[in-house]
């Protein structure tokens, strides 16, 4: 039988009051160290469900969904989605897996991030005592291009409503295509589990308010270098070499500061791969086996 995860809500809080987040678990809690999958900006757990799959075979893993994003609930506040609120979240979501570890050996966990959730992970890992013991960040890094982050907010403001789930998935694959040349399966997998309906048709499954991030045009690049020279753990980089949010020369720069970085090239995607093939899930698995 396929495994399917168990989808769960946590309480937290913003500045207004208490929110839910959910998250989706996979394997057994019982099972040594958790692993926590941050999704992007946009997106939600559920994209994580081939990685998930093959890491429960051994680990418990828990896929959440941001707040305002997914089956999380949506902020009263637009101004509340920010990445304070994001590290908030993500820290009492790291207490909570741990505490929920059954062999009791430690309380640290491994975090696996793409895009937005590798920027929170960083934030995670460099702060002292940190849970985090190993750091798998998904085409982020220490500084994030200006243009890619106004292309992103170009779709991320607009509020398309689609007839039908295949026009959605025709979307997707069009605004997303440097995630890598993902199957037709792969497509329609992110489409069924993005998406939210109602009369109207179909939407893409966020808060349209999670877009107050780019009110205004972003005319610098965003610089994390001192949280990237506070990062003590071992760390994995995945590059889509075709990405315009992570350029080459800052990869370098980051090596420079760390050299213990490893460094996965995807040469097919750009911002950012998917981590559904065999590649990337074997390069992960690979990499959080280690102790």
């Amino acid at each position: 039988m396929d495994m399917i995860p168990n989808r769960k809500r946590l309480l937290c809080v913003n500045p207004a009051g208490f929110h839910r987040i959910a998250y989706n678990a996979w394997g057994n809690k019982h099972r040594s160290r958790p692993v926590v999958c941050a999704h992007g900006f946009s997106r939600n757990g559920r994209d994580f469900d081939p990685l998930a799959r093959a890491l429960a075979q051994t680990r418990s893993v828990y896929c959440p969904d941001a707040v305002g994003r997914g089956h999380s609930d949506w902020l009263l506040d637009r101004s509340h989605y920010n990445y304070d609120q994001y590290f908030r979240d993500a820290a009492t979501l790291a207490g909570h897996v741990t505490a929920s570890a059954a062999d009791g050996s430690d309380d640290t966990l491994d975090w696996i991030g793409t895009s937005m959730g590798g920027i929170v992970g960083m934030m995670l890992a460099a702060q002292r005592n940190t849970p985090v013991r190993r750091l798998v960040i998904n085409d982020i890094g220490a500084q994030i291009s200006a243009a890619s982050l106004n292309r992103i907010g170009a779709y991320v403001r607009e509020t398309q409503v689609f007839e039908s789930l295949e026009a959605y998935r025709h979307h997707l694959a069009d605004i997303h295509g440097s995630f890598g040349p993902l199957t037709e399966a792969q497509w329609q997998h992110l489409a069924q589990h993005s998406h939210r309906r109602d009369e109207q048709g179909f939407h893409p499954h966020y808060d349209p308010q999670i877009a107050s991030a780019f009110d205004n045009p972003i005319d610098q690049d965003v610089e994390l270098w001192d949280v990237w020279s506070a990062i003590r753990v071992p760390t994995l980089l995945i590059w889509g070499t075709q990405s315009d949010l992570l350029s080459k020369d800052t990869i370098d720069r980051m090596l420079a500061i760390k050299p213990d970085l490893q460094v996965l090239e995807i040469a097919d995607a750009g911002h950012a791969p998917a981590l559904m093939r065999d590649v990337e899930i074997d390069a992960i698995r690979n990499f959080i086996a280690t102790d």
